[in-house]
Formats: C-alpha cells, structure tokens, sequence
C-alpha cells in the first residue's frame, strides 16, 4: 500500500516544536518498518518549507536551508514517490468542489485528496483528519499518542 503524505503530518514529523512531534516520529517510525512507501506531492514539500520557517508558528523556525535539505531527503527517499496533479486529477478536484460545495479555504486540501486518489492512492497520513473524510475514499491515519510504558 501506498500513503499519502499531507503537509500535517510532514511538519509534526519534522519538527520536534510541534505538540504532535512524538507521536508522530512513533508513526513513522512503525510505517518505515513495515516497508510502507509513500506519495508525496510537491505542494506538500513547498507549504512545509513555508510553515517550517515561519517565526510566527515556531519559537525556533528552521532556517530555509535546513528546510530545504529536509524537503529534499523527502523528496529523494527511497520510501516516496513523488505524485504530481494531472489532467484526470485536475477534472476530480473541479468535481469534488461542486460536488461537496467547497469554498476557497478547501482548494488545497481537494488539488492534494484528487491527486492522490488519481494516482491510486487511497490511505493518507495527516494530523487532519476531517479535511479529507469528506471524500469518502481514504482511509485515514492519524498519529496518536503511545500507549507503551516510557
């Protein structure tokens, strides 16, 4: 199986700031060892550089190089394939906003779900849940604290 990566999740993995970090890392963890690959679309790696280095969403932002490098090994991992919005996605996004009557705040989230399921993708990983349940073909993951003694 394949998952899709929303930025959610790839921010909380990366940055030990975020309240969701731990758990995060825990998942990711478990979905590396058990040979997980994972969908990544390149608006996932720019608006995680955008919100990694944003002073006003982390008391210590990453510096641009540093999120740079990250969104890099993502990018290059062997675990990820990169899936990019096509003609058949792009129809599906437009079908998905009149359909589910999404405003302006859904267009990202709706470009990001279509792309993926375009592409066959049908699991997604993210701290978001309720941005993607309306779509009513994910099954979705979502990082939750450990039950297992510290």
């Amino acid at each position: 199986m394949t998952i899709g990566i929303d930025t959610s999740f790839l921010v909380a993995a990366e940055c030990i700031e975020h309240p969701e970090y731990a758990a995060s890392r825990e998942l990711l963890a478990d979905l590396v060892a058990s040979d997980e690959q994972f969908a990544l679309n390149p608006d996932v790696l720019s608006e995680f550089v955008h919100t990694v280095t944003d002073p006003k969403r982390f008391p210590t932002p990453l510096s641009m190089a540093d999120a740079l490098s990250r969104a890099e090994y993502w990018r290059t991992a062997r675990e990820s394939t990169l899936v990019c919005p096509t003609i058949a996605s792009t129809k599906l996004f437009i079908e998905w906003m009149n359909q589910f009557r999404l405003g302006r705040k859904r267009l990202r989230d709706t470009m990001l779900a279509a792309s993926y399921f375009s592409a066959g993708v049908t699991c997604l990983v993210t701290l978001n849940a309720k941005d993607f349940v309306v779509f009513g073909c994910f099954e979705l993951i979502v990082p939750t604290p450990s039950s297992r003694p510290a």
